[in-house]
């Protein structure tokens, strides 16, 4: 792209815009490979009657300031009446992006429950909002945003840092596109926010080396004459100052050498440590808390290590394998003849296997052939690790060696993408023979003693119950041990349990549900002593509450999911709720109704402040270790722990820089469960 020429020339009408492209929310993120996640329903419970107070008392309705306003007239490209359109140079915008990351966020009061959108025709929506607001439809006067463009629409290099393409936020008719839904309820519209916004922004407009300065030029006019229209709209008194419409004149090639702390994606494609993307590193926590560990001699569990490659993830040095054990959902229960040939050619290196993934495998009715292949399939496994332990002759199979012929110790990973979801199944009934423990015990043991994260359906747990006897009989662990396996039963937190145990996020700190919260067996045995409970009262016994102790309990009332309520103003209570727990060496429980909204906002608040992260982060680091269900903390949430963010950095005397503003936060939150959306 040649550098834009600033000369008072007419602007082109003539120009045809670009052709529209499919958006980029569709084009350019894969969708993640981290399976069998879902998203649950958070009801969000009644209207107020009463309007909530305010999360502060100031209220700040000034607009934040911005160095493109006002624009230098100097560097305007184009004559009057003509919608204005300025030239700038690279180190204006760098400075300008800068400065915007300083600026505090408008009081959460003045911004919603506009932000969730609120379209005329959507009477649902603006009935459920407008019972307590009357003016809440009219745009704030307290925004004032950056948003950049990139000509074409391809983000996949030569991408800015929160660049977005022009049919995101822009219609062929030169108008910016009306985002708020014409149906339904929602509080978690994070899809609408980019386009619900440029129009209160000032329009960056740029394109790679070698594009059109022509179509760039027709662009930028698109969106100059789009601001004037929403201007003539939605401030005929003028209120507000101008937004303006701006091209980058400096040639990309410079851009990204001259200021690369602005560059996302560069010009060959590859992504840069500038810009975080969400994607990318919910993938590097998830292979952070997953990484494989020794779950009993010669046994790991841990992700699939393409999977670690592909996240980023270093993989740890000189960790080689025998057999590699991949969890599949569709994989069939090896039989004793595969398992002969596979004995076989281990003698000529490392082999893999797949084996039927966790809640894949139904309730036999009785010892069939199939139960028989799968105690038959853990017990090779255990000779492969354990090759001087002798085999009894009523272990052996005629098709099957127990023991490697060579003698020598096999090392097993049992794998899957996230490290936890599809191999859990195994992993226990693995873990239950080699050890000779009963299940129950086994998920103990496996979470609190190898620090094992992992998820197991409720069909695992009958499952596991089920083969439990077989597999205890044939342990030789168990018969070192003298387990009197007849005499083997559960607890009742074990059958009052969905089969997953709440979520640790932290040492000392789990995220779970209100199933979690009423079992208070189960969260003792785990070492929780400490409940928190986010607008959902537990519903315990007073003989639970007298032995857990009244100042082990909190509740935190009147906050419901409603994208109402606000939820900051609780923040220092329970983080110093959670700190005590955390002094005395006991873990608290933080829950509300499902676990992914009110208590993970807490959680994420708590993380933010101890390991001294941002919102994105620590957003990402939340999720990645709530197995299995996907948190959804609703708009107002999101935008009051962006705030937090702020707050933590005045408490540490640094600078306010945010490191990704609201648009950019709730696009990349919008791709990241784009693939485990309905419809």
């Amino acid at each position: 792209m040649a550098t834009v020429l600033v000369q008072q020339q007419s602007l082109h009408h003539s120009t045809p815009p670009p052709s529209p492209l499919p958006s980029a929310l569709t084009v350019n993120r894969r969708p993640s490979p981290i399976p069998n996640k879902h998203i649950p329903v958070c009801p969000p419970g009644p209207t107020p009657s009463t309007p909530p107070q305010p999360a502060s008392p100031v209220l700040r309705s000034d607009q934040p300031s911005s160095l493109l306003y006002p624009p230098d007239e100097r560097l305007r490209i184009g004559r009057a009446p003509s919608p204005a359109v300025y030239a700038i140079e690279a180190s204006k915008l760098a400075a300008a992006m800068d400065h915007q990351a300083s600026q505090p966020l408008p009081d959460p009061s003045q911004m919603f429950p506009w932000l969730h959108g609120l379209h005329p025709d959507n009477h649902l929506q603006i009935g459920f909002f407008q019972s307590r607001k009357r003016h809440s439809r009219r745009s704030p006067k307290c925004w004032r945003g950056l948003t950049v463009v990139k000509l074409g629409g391809d983000l996949s290099k030569s991408r800015i840092k929160g660049a977005v393409s022009p049919n995101e936020v822009i219609a062929p008719s030169a108008r910016f596109l009306m985002a708020d839904p014409q149906e339904g309820f929602s509080v978690r519209n994070f899809h609408i926010q980019t386009a619900k916004l440029a129009a209160m922004s000032d329009i960056v407009v740029y394109a790679e080396d070698d594009s059109s300065q022509a179509a760039l030029v027709a662009l930028a006019d698109q969106f100059a004459t789009a601001q004037h229209a929403w201007r003539l709209k939605m401030d005929p008194l003028q209120e507000r100052p101008t937004y303006n419409t701006f091209i980058v004149a400096t040639p990309f090639s410079e851009l990204e050498k001259e200021h690369p702390d602005i560059i996302a994606v560069d010009s060959k494609g590859q992504t840069t440590d500038h810009a975080m993307d969400f994607g990318h590193w919910e993938r590097r926590e998830m292979c952070t808390m997953s990484r494989a560990t020794e779950i009993s001699a010669n046994v790991w569990l841990g992700s699939t290590p393409e999977f670690m490659q592909m996240a980023g993830a270093p993989l740890p040095k000189d960790e080689t394998y025998d057999l590699l054990i991949e969890a599949s959902d569709q994989a069939n229960i090896p039989g004793p003849r595969y398992l002969a040939k596979l004995d076989r050619e281990l003698e000529t290196g490392p082999q893999r296997m797949e084996f039927p993934s966790s809640g894949s495998l139904i309730l036999p009715s009785g010892n069939t052939r199939e139960v028989e292949d799968i105690v038959n399939t853990i017990r090779w496994i255990y000779y492969l690790a354990h090759p001087e332990t002798p085999a009894d002759e009523h272990d052996t199979d005629s098709d099957v060696t127990m023991a490697s012929s060579s003698g020598k110790h096999r090392k097993v990973l049992i794998h899957c993408g996230d490290g936890y979801t599809e191999t859990s199944l195994l992993a226990v009934a693995y873990f239950m023979f080699a050890e000779g423990v009963p299940a129950h015990e086994a998920w103990l043991r496996l979470h609190c003693d190898k620090k094992r994260n992992f998820f197991a359906y409720q069909t695992d747990v009958a499952f596991l119950c089920h083969i439990q006897g077989r597999l205890l009989q044939e342990s030789p662990a168990a018969q070192t041990q003298a387990t009197d396996v007849a005499g083997t039963w559960d607890p009742n937190w074990f059958h009052n349990m969905d089969g997953s145990f709440p979520s640790r996020i932290l040492p000392y700190l789990y995220l779970g549900n209100l199933t979690h919260a009423n079992n208070p067996e189960l969260l003792w045995e785990l070492g929780i002593r400490r409940v928190l409970s986010i607008g959902e009262a537990v519903n315990w016994s007073d003989e639970d509450r007298a032995t857990w102790g009244p100042d082990n309990l909190m509740y935190i009332d009147n906050v419901q999911d409603n994208g109402i309520d606000p939820l900051c103003q609780e923040y220092d209570r329970c983080l110093d709720f959670i700190e005590k727990g955390k002094r005395d060496g006991s873990a608290t429980l933080v829950h509300c109704r499902v676990g992914v909204s009110r208590s993970a906002s807490i959680c994420i608040a708590e993380v933010m402040a101890c390991k001294k992260l941002s919102f994105p982060r620590a957003y990402c680091y939340v999720r990645a270790r709530r197995l299995n269900v996907i948190i959804q903390p609703h708009l107002r949430f999101v935008y009051e722990l962006l705030q937090w963010e702020e707050h933590q950095m005045r408490k540490r005397n640094e600078p306010v820089k945010r490191e990704l503003e609201w648009q950019t936060v709730t696009r990349e939150i919008a791709l990241l469960n784009k693939p485990y959306s309905r419809g």
